[in-house]
């Protein structure tokens, strides 16, 4: 069994025996009684349970726990420090999801003094456990390199002390024929490059990603992708952390915000971090929470801007425009219609007190009422709550002229309301903008998220009572 799924299995049985352990001592009669002498927290009285209340029990915390380890039961060599933190960390938000369950009275919930122990006991053990069986960083790498690009890969490989032992070459999607035309001939002329691959053997394909890993052990990946902005940069990536694998890109083919601040020699640490399955349920529930929410508190004031914009210009009540989305997609975005049918422009202009806007869309647009229908495009999974704001695809090609950097933002997928929007800067200042949608990628975080939220929520609130302030 090769190494890491090893300590896969060994990480998973020892939070259960650890966790069924904790519970059982806990739950015993004379470790509540010597509990019930701690002044305060030793209050209430000890509850013990028993038979089908203790299976229960211990059912729920093995199922709470498990979930908010899951990121430790990844085979990534950690430090000793780092492991304790991390293990730490994960449960103590097990422990919060306990005491949740407790609030809302659920059926195996465990009393108050259990709960308190288990939690002293696994902070101890837990992270103990997980130090002992940990991968350690070895001096001795094993490195493949993936990637299309045959320069990058000709630098990684003069610049490498680390053995390599292959590569792994998917063929781009997105590359052009002129691009895999020359990179045919720059491979096959004799050059360097060419040279030096022949030394390595071909692994095959990113589909065998998976397999590669675990044969042949490997703990670090050279990464010489063409771009870095399309899905099989970022499939490959995830595959390295799923594995526990390190991650290198050399320093002149790598953008700056997939790689570390500070390094050291020409090969950087990418550490554009994928988001564990939690994060993205977390995400993903609070967006449809929030959208549900959304529709429904706002349902009145639907109806009645539907009603002002048909009495107050001709045409229909919602305006769609196309909008590129994650990875360069599109998808139809929807919004109050605010302008006079036919007053769309490519080219982003701040001016919005002109003839092209009706009366009833200024307002619309002070209150950012106009942006409501979006939230239907939430509930669809096209667009999050908070991310880099979804711009219209025949105004991409204009944007990139001035940021050359900017298809960066389809990393994530777009947002409603982002860190640039609450710092009240738009696509006039592309660059301005573009600096803060990095910024929030190499920041996002479901707490980063809802600060964001509050941020936005806070200036509407804001702009809404200007507005009213400024009729009366």
């Amino acid at each position: 069994m090769a190494i890491r799924w090893r300590y896969r299995l060994a990480s998973v049985v020892g939070t259960v025996f650890l966790t069924a352990f904790a519970v059982l001592v806990a739950n015993h009669i004379l470790v509540q009684d010597l509990f019930s002498q701690v002044p305060y927290f030793g209050r209430p009285a000890p509850a013990v349970l028993a038979d089908g209340d203790l299976t229960g029990a211990i059912s729920t915390v093995l199922v709470v726990t498990l979930a908010a380890m899951w990121p430790v039961f990844k085979p990534r060599p950690r430090r000793i420090l780092d492991t304790m933190l991390l293990t730490q960390k994960r449960v103590f938000l097990a422990m919060v999801g306990l005491a949740a369950l407790g609030y809302y009275d659920y059926s195996y919930s465990l009393p108050r003094s259990t709960l308190m122990l288990l939690t002293v006991f696994l902070l101890a053990a837990l992270p103990a456990w997980m130090t002992a069986i940990r991968r350690r960083p070895s001096a001795q790498s094993r490195a493949i390199i993936i990637g299309d690009d045959p320069q990058a890969m000709e630098d990684i490989l003069a610049t490498t002390d680390i053995p390599v032992l292959g590569y792994v070459s998917p063929p781009s999607s997105y590359a052009t024929e002129e691009h895999r035309d020359t990179a045919a001939v720059e491979l096959a002329d004799g050059g360097t490059v060419r040279q030096r691959l022949d030394e390595l053997s071909n692994l095959g394909g990113l589909s065998r990603l998976d397999e590669v890993f675990v044969k042949y052990g490997i703990d670090t990946a050279l990464l010489a992708f063409s771009e870095t902005d399309r899905a099989e940069f970022f499939g490959a990536l995830d595959e390295c952390y799923e594995h526990g694998v390190t991650t290198l890109a050399h320093r002149d083919h790598a953008d700056a915000i997939l790689t570390s601040s500070v390094s050291r020699g020409d090969l950087v640490e990418v550490n554009l971090e994928p988001w564990d399955w939690q994060d993205y349920v977390a995400k993903r529930l609070f967006d449809v929470a929030f959208a549900l929410a959304g529709l429904l508190v706002l349902s009145p004031l639907v109806v009645l801007i539907a009603v002002a914009i048909k009495l107050d210009s001709r045409g229909p009540i919602f305006y769609s425009q196309e909008r590129t989305a994650e990875f360069g997609d599109t998808f139809t975005v929807y919004k109050f219609r605010s302008m006079f049918v036919g007053g769309e422009e490519t080219t982003p202009n701040e001016d919005e007190e002109n003839d092209r806007i009706t009366r009833i869309g200024r307002l619309l647009r002070k209150t950012h009422f106009d942006e409501i229908p979006q939230l239907f495009a939430i509930l669809a999974g096209k667009m999050s709550v908070v991310g880099p704001r979804a711009a219209w695809t025949d105004e991409e090609t204009l944007l990139e002229e001035e940021a050359e950097s900017w298809r960066k933002r389809w990393f994530v997928k777009p947002g409603l309301t982002g860190l640039a929007q609450i710092n009240n800067v738009s696509s006039t200042n592309p660059r301005e903008k573009l600096r803060f949608d990095i910024e929030y990628i190499r920041k996002q975080s479901f707490w980063f998220d809802l600060k964001i939220v509050i941020r936005q929520i806070w200036n509407v609130l804001e702009d809404v009572t200007q507005t009213n302030t400024a009729r009366r």
